[in-house]
């Protein structure tokens, strides 16, 4: 039996991948607006003192269970839409490769040129003076 694959015309597979990319984005902000909403460990012990924390909108314990839940369903959804952009991208990768483009390893690159031609060099040397910038020292002292 051959392995015959359903191919999706382009317009819907783009159309789905523009779906999929804004449901992951959207999920991405609700996930980081829940985590920035709940209270961490640490801000129960500053509410027995009287701080006045915990009179919060779900009530002193509702709120946690609430939004624990539903950022581990956005979490999960994350996920899926990460997935699914994974398996998109490789779609495009595959077609790519079978576009008779050669392999990037293949391809020769030019050598670059040394960095050592960029320096400046003069083009003549100067002799060396003798006695032009040294002190003489005297022998008999």
């Amino acid at each position: 039996m051959n392995s015959v694959r359903s191919v999706a015309p382009r317009g819907t597979e783009q159309m789905l991948q523009t779906v999929v990319i804004v449901v992951h984005l959207l999920v991405a902000l609700g996930v980081v607006a829940l985590v920035l909403l709940q209270q961490g460990k640490g801000a129960d012990a500053g509410a027995s003192f009287g701080s006045g924390a915990s009179a919060t909108v779900f009530g002193s314990q509702g709120s946690a269970t609430f939004l624990s839940r539903f950022t581990a369903i956005l979490a999960g959804v994350f996920f899926l839409t990460s997935l699914g952009l994974a398996f998109f991208a490789k779609q495009q990768a595959d077609q790519l490769s079978q576009a008779g483009l050669p392999d990037p390893a293949v391809l020769e690159v030019p050598a670059s040129k040394p960095a050592v031609e960029d320096v400046p060099v003069l083009e003549q040397r100067k002799p060396a003076d003798t006695a032009g910038d040294l002190p003489e020292v005297e022998e008999g002292q």
